[in-house]
Protein backbone atom coordinates (compact mmCIF):
# COMPACT_ATOMS: atom_id res chain seq x y z
CA UNK A 1 0.00 0.00 0.00
CA UNK A 2 1.09 3.71 -0.63
CA UNK A 3 1.52 5.12 2.80
CA UNK A 4 3.70 2.85 5.19
CA UNK A 5 1.69 1.44 8.15
CA UNK A 6 4.10 -0.46 10.89
CA UNK A 7 1.28 -3.23 12.05
CA UNK A 8 0.79 -3.77 8.45
CA UNK A 9 4.10 -4.57 8.06
CA UNK A 10 5.08 -6.28 11.53
CA UNK A 11 2.13 -8.76 11.14
CA UNK A 12 4.20 -9.89 8.37
CA UNK A 13 6.78 -11.01 10.21
CA UNK A 14 4.59 -13.67 12.24
CA UNK A 15 2.65 -16.14 11.05
CA UNK A 16 -0.49 -14.29 10.15
CA UNK A 17 -1.47 -14.81 6.92
CA UNK A 18 -1.71 -11.81 4.39
CA UNK A 19 -5.77 -12.82 2.55
CA UNK A 20 -5.58 -9.20 0.57
CA UNK A 21 -4.95 -5.51 0.62
CA UNK A 22 -5.85 -1.98 -0.75
CA UNK A 23 -5.12 1.43 -0.26
CA UNK A 24 -7.88 4.25 -1.40
CA UNK A 25 -7.09 7.52 -2.58
CA UNK A 26 -6.87 9.73 0.62
CA UNK A 27 -4.05 7.08 2.13
CA UNK A 28 -6.11 4.84 4.06
CA UNK A 29 -5.22 1.08 4.43
CA UNK A 30 -7.03 -1.48 4.46
CA UNK A 31 -6.12 -5.20 5.03
CA UNK A 32 -7.93 -8.99 5.11
CA UNK A 33 -5.46 -11.44 7.54
CA UNK A 34 -5.77 -15.07 9.02
CA UNK A 35 -3.69 -16.33 11.83
CA UNK A 36 -3.53 -19.62 13.65
CA UNK A 37 -1.10 -20.57 16.45
CA UNK A 38 1.07 -17.61 16.74
CA UNK A 39 2.43 -15.32 19.15
CA UNK A 40 2.62 -11.53 17.79
CA UNK A 41 4.33 -8.53 19.38
CA UNK A 42 2.69 -5.70 18.05
CA UNK A 43 5.10 -2.48 18.17
CA UNK A 44 4.49 1.24 18.77
CA UNK A 45 2.47 2.43 15.50
CA UNK A 46 2.82 5.86 14.28
CA UNK A 47 -1.06 5.04 13.30
CA UNK A 48 -4.11 4.24 14.32
CA UNK A 49 -5.60 0.63 13.56
CA UNK A 50 -9.10 -0.65 13.73
CA UNK A 51 -9.37 -4.37 13.35
CA UNK A 52 -13.16 -6.11 13.20
CA UNK A 53 -13.14 -9.99 13.92
CA UNK A 54 -14.65 -11.55 11.17
CA UNK A 55 -14.73 -15.06 11.86
CA UNK A 56 -13.61 -16.93 14.98
CA UNK A 57 -11.45 -14.88 17.39
CA UNK A 58 -12.85 -16.58 20.48
CA UNK A 59 -9.28 -17.73 21.45
CA UNK A 60 -7.39 -14.03 20.77
CA UNK A 61 -5.60 -13.49 24.32
CA UNK A 62 -4.65 -10.13 24.99
CA UNK A 63 -1.41 -10.16 27.45
CA UNK A 64 -2.12 -7.75 30.30
CA UNK A 65 -0.50 -6.52 33.49
CA UNK A 66 -3.08 -8.71 35.08
CA UNK A 67 -2.47 -11.87 32.62
CA UNK A 68 -3.95 -13.00 29.57
CA UNK A 69 -7.36 -11.77 28.58
CA UNK A 70 -9.51 -12.93 25.66
CA UNK A 71 -13.07 -11.95 24.67
CA UNK A 72 -12.68 -12.03 21.16
CA UNK A 73 -16.06 -13.25 18.62
CA UNK A 74 -16.90 -12.35 15.37
CA UNK A 75 -18.31 -8.34 14.91
CA UNK A 76 -16.04 -7.42 18.18
CA UNK A 77 -13.49 -4.73 17.19
CA UNK A 78 -10.41 -3.36 18.40
CA UNK A 79 -9.64 -0.11 18.48
CA UNK A 80 -5.43 0.76 18.96
CA UNK A 81 -4.44 4.18 18.98
CA UNK A 82 -1.37 5.71 17.59
CA UNK A 83 1.52 4.51 19.67
CA UNK A 84 -0.59 1.37 21.15
CA UNK A 85 2.45 -1.53 22.09
CA UNK A 86 0.69 -5.30 22.89
CA UNK A 87 1.40 -9.13 22.79
CA UNK A 88 -1.10 -11.56 21.26
CA UNK A 89 -1.68 -15.32 21.59
CA UNK A 90 -3.80 -16.82 19.03
CA UNK A 91 -4.54 -19.97 20.24
CA UNK A 92 -6.74 -20.74 17.79
CA UNK A 93 -7.93 -19.89 14.06
CA UNK A 94 -8.53 -16.38 13.52
CA UNK A 95 -9.98 -14.25 10.76
CA UNK A 96 -9.64 -10.31 10.79
CA UNK A 97 -9.63 -6.95 8.57
CA UNK A 98 -7.74 -4.24 9.68
CA UNK A 99 -8.44 -0.56 8.80
CA UNK A 100 -5.35 1.78 8.68
CA UNK A 101 -5.47 5.63 9.37
CA UNK A 102 -3.84 8.89 10.86
CA UNK A 103 -4.46 11.71 12.82
CA UNK A 104 -4.28 13.85 9.84
CA UNK A 105 -7.09 11.40 8.03
CA UNK A 106 -9.15 12.10 11.18
CA UNK A 107 -8.27 15.84 11.11
CA UNK A 108 -9.60 16.29 7.74
CA UNK A 109 -12.72 14.57 8.47
CA UNK A 110 -13.10 16.95 11.70
CA UNK A 111 -12.42 20.01 10.05
CA UNK A 112 -14.71 19.18 6.63
CA UNK A 113 -17.72 18.00 8.80
CA UNK A 114 -17.82 20.56 11.88
CA UNK A 115 -15.79 23.41 10.43
CA UNK A 116 -13.05 23.80 12.83
CA UNK A 117 -9.96 21.73 13.94
CA UNK A 118 -9.75 19.92 16.79
CA UNK A 119 -6.96 20.55 19.01
CA UNK A 120 -4.64 17.66 20.33
CA UNK A 121 -6.73 14.85 18.69
CA UNK A 122 -6.37 11.32 20.89
CA UNK A 123 -8.11 8.44 19.98
CA UNK A 124 -9.21 6.24 22.66
CA UNK A 125 -8.54 2.49 23.39
CA UNK A 126 -11.10 -0.22 22.68
CA UNK A 127 -10.21 -3.82 22.79
CA UNK A 128 -13.02 -6.82 22.22
CA UNK A 129 -15.90 -4.64 22.51
CA UNK A 130 -18.92 -4.35 20.57
CA UNK A 131 -20.04 -1.34 17.53
CA UNK A 132 -22.87 -2.91 15.62
CA UNK A 133 -22.72 0.45 13.69
CA UNK A 134 -18.93 -0.62 12.48
CA UNK A 135 -19.52 -3.74 12.53
CA UNK A 136 -22.25 -3.11 9.84
CA UNK A 137 -20.00 -0.87 7.56
CA UNK A 138 -17.69 -3.57 7.46
CA UNK A 139 -19.77 -6.30 6.45
CA UNK A 140 -21.92 -4.59 4.24
CA UNK A 141 -19.55 -2.29 2.49
CA UNK A 142 -15.49 -3.02 3.12
CA UNK A 143 -16.44 -6.88 3.19
CA UNK A 144 -19.01 -6.84 0.22
CA UNK A 145 -17.22 -4.83 -2.18
CA UNK A 146 -14.54 -6.19 -4.69
CA UNK A 147 -11.58 -4.02 -3.11
CA UNK A 148 -9.35 -4.23 -6.83
CA UNK A 149 -12.52 -3.47 -8.94
CA UNK A 150 -13.15 0.27 -10.15
CA UNK A 151 -16.80 0.24 -9.97
CA UNK A 152 -16.66 -0.13 -6.09
CA UNK A 153 -13.97 2.14 -5.15
CA UNK A 154 -16.86 5.11 -4.42
CA UNK A 155 -18.41 2.37 -1.79
CA UNK A 156 -15.08 1.73 -0.18
CA UNK A 157 -14.43 5.60 0.19
CA UNK A 158 -17.60 6.32 1.10
CA UNK A 159 -17.79 3.33 4.03
CA UNK A 160 -13.97 4.86 4.80
CA UNK A 161 -15.71 8.31 5.31
CA UNK A 162 -17.76 7.29 7.77
CA UNK A 163 -15.28 4.35 9.24
CA UNK A 164 -13.54 7.93 9.90
CA UNK A 165 -16.65 10.33 11.19
CA UNK A 166 -17.87 7.33 13.82
CA UNK A 167 -14.24 7.34 15.26
CA UNK A 168 -13.97 10.92 15.55
CA UNK A 169 -17.21 11.45 17.33
CA UNK A 170 -17.39 8.43 19.84
CA UNK A 171 -14.10 7.71 20.36
CA UNK A 172 -12.16 10.59 20.37
CA UNK A 173 -11.18 12.96 23.76
CA UNK A 174 -13.40 15.91 22.19
CA UNK A 175 -17.36 15.75 21.53
CA UNK A 176 -18.04 17.83 18.00
CA UNK A 177 -21.46 19.24 17.34
CA UNK A 178 -21.85 18.61 13.59
CA UNK A 179 -23.18 21.46 11.29
CA UNK A 180 -26.62 20.32 10.27
CA UNK A 181 -27.32 21.02 6.58
CA UNK A 182 -30.42 22.54 5.25
CA UNK A 183 -32.33 20.67 2.29
CA UNK A 184 -30.29 19.07 0.15
CA UNK A 185 -28.49 20.09 -3.54
CA UNK A 186 -29.04 23.17 -5.26
CA UNK A 187 -31.04 22.15 -9.56
CA UNK A 188 -27.84 23.47 -10.44
CA UNK A 189 -25.20 21.28 -8.41
CA UNK A 190 -27.24 18.28 -8.60
CA UNK A 191 -27.79 18.34 -12.72
CA UNK A 192 -23.56 19.56 -12.80
CA UNK A 193 -23.34 16.14 -10.32
CA UNK A 194 -25.47 14.05 -13.02
CA UNK A 195 -23.75 15.40 -16.06
CA UNK A 196 -20.38 14.74 -14.41
CA UNK A 197 -21.48 11.23 -13.62
CA UNK A 198 -23.32 10.57 -17.10
CA UNK A 199 -19.91 11.45 -18.97
CA UNK A 200 -17.14 9.46 -16.54
CA UNK A 201 -19.57 5.77 -15.80
CA UNK A 202 -16.63 3.80 -17.84
CA UNK A 203 -14.22 5.49 -14.50
CA UNK A 204 -13.71 4.85 -11.29
CA UNK A 205 -15.99 8.14 -9.76
CA UNK A 206 -14.55 8.39 -6.03
CA UNK A 207 -16.82 10.73 -4.20
CA UNK A 208 -13.96 13.69 -3.48
CA UNK A 209 -14.39 14.62 -7.04
CA UNK A 210 -18.02 14.45 -7.32
CA UNK A 211 -17.90 16.73 -3.98
CA UNK A 212 -15.64 18.62 -5.96
CA UNK A 213 -18.78 19.27 -8.65
CA UNK A 214 -20.59 21.18 -6.12
CA UNK A 215 -17.39 23.17 -4.16
CA UNK A 216 -18.53 20.90 -1.27
CA UNK A 217 -17.06 18.30 1.92
CA UNK A 218 -16.94 15.22 1.14
CA UNK A 219 -19.50 14.54 4.53
CA UNK A 220 -22.00 17.73 3.54
CA UNK A 221 -22.28 16.19 -0.12
CA UNK A 222 -22.99 12.78 0.46
CA UNK A 223 -25.69 13.93 2.67
CA UNK A 224 -26.96 16.55 1.05
CA UNK A 225 -27.15 14.11 -2.68
CA UNK A 226 -29.15 11.89 -0.66
CA UNK A 227 -31.45 14.59 0.79
CA UNK A 228 -32.25 15.28 -2.82
CA UNK A 229 -31.68 11.93 -4.56
CA UNK A 230 -33.35 9.57 -2.36
CA UNK A 231 -30.40 7.38 -2.27
CA UNK A 232 -26.58 7.76 -1.59
CA UNK A 233 -23.95 8.56 -4.42
CA UNK A 234 -22.00 5.38 -4.72
CA UNK A 235 -25.84 3.85 -5.14
CA UNK A 236 -26.90 6.27 -7.63
CA UNK A 237 -23.76 5.50 -9.47
CA UNK A 238 -24.03 1.94 -9.71
CA UNK A 239 -27.56 2.40 -10.70
CA UNK A 240 -26.39 4.47 -13.81
CA UNK A 241 -23.75 2.07 -14.40
CA UNK A 242 -26.50 -0.91 -14.57
CA UNK A 243 -29.03 1.34 -16.54
CA UNK A 244 -26.20 2.48 -19.26
CA UNK A 245 -25.57 -1.36 -19.45
CA UNK A 246 -29.13 -2.35 -20.33
CA UNK A 247 -29.10 0.39 -23.13
CA UNK A 248 -26.05 -1.09 -24.65
CA UNK A 249 -27.31 -4.86 -24.19
CA UNK A 250 -31.24 -3.81 -25.75
CA UNK A 251 -29.25 -1.70 -28.39
CA UNK A 252 -25.77 -2.72 -29.50
CA UNK A 253 -24.27 -5.53 -30.37
CA UNK A 254 -21.22 -4.88 -28.28
CA UNK A 255 -19.94 -7.78 -26.77
CA UNK A 256 -20.33 -8.11 -22.27
CA UNK A 257 -16.30 -7.55 -21.94
CA UNK A 258 -16.85 -4.12 -23.85
CA UNK A 259 -20.30 -3.63 -22.27
CA UNK A 260 -18.76 -4.31 -18.89
CA UNK A 261 -15.53 -1.61 -19.50
CA UNK A 262 -17.55 1.13 -21.14
CA UNK A 263 -19.75 1.20 -17.60
CA UNK A 264 -16.66 0.79 -15.28
CA UNK A 265 -16.60 -2.37 -14.48
CA UNK A 266 -13.48 -4.21 -14.48
CA UNK A 267 -14.20 -7.70 -15.58
CA UNK A 268 -17.63 -9.09 -17.15
CA UNK A 269 -17.93 -11.12 -14.03
CA UNK A 270 -18.28 -8.81 -11.81
CA UNK A 271 -20.25 -7.04 -14.27
CA UNK A 272 -22.59 -9.86 -14.63
CA UNK A 273 -23.00 -10.51 -10.71
CA UNK A 274 -23.61 -6.92 -10.12
CA UNK A 275 -26.61 -6.99 -13.31
CA UNK A 276 -28.19 -10.34 -11.56
CA UNK A 277 -28.75 -8.34 -8.37
CA UNK A 278 -29.89 -5.57 -9.66
CA UNK A 279 -32.22 -7.19 -12.45
CA UNK A 280 -32.85 -10.83 -11.29
CA UNK A 281 -31.46 -11.68 -14.95
CA UNK A 282 -28.12 -12.64 -16.27
CA UNK A 283 -26.88 -9.68 -18.47
CA UNK A 284 -26.88 -12.64 -21.59
CA UNK A 285 -30.63 -13.43 -20.71
CA UNK A 286 -31.69 -10.15 -21.04
CA UNK A 287 -30.06 -9.78 -24.45
CA UNK A 288 -31.72 -13.00 -25.97
CA UNK A 289 -35.18 -11.24 -24.91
Amino acid sequence: MSNTYQVFQNLQQHKTQLIDTTHLDNGVGLASWTNHDDLVVVDEANHHTLSLYVADGYESYLKTPHGWRNGGAPDRMCLMPRGYASTWHIREALSFVHFYFTDAHLRDIAEKTWDKSPAALSVDEHIFADDPQIAALYRHFLLASHWHDQADRMTLSSAASLLLTHIVRHYTQFQWQPLHSRGGLSPYQLSRVKAYIDAHLDQPLQLAELAEQTHLSEYHFARMFKQSQGMAPHQYVMQQRLLRAEQLLRHSSLPLTDIAQQCGFSSSSHFTNRFRQMKGVVPSSLRKT
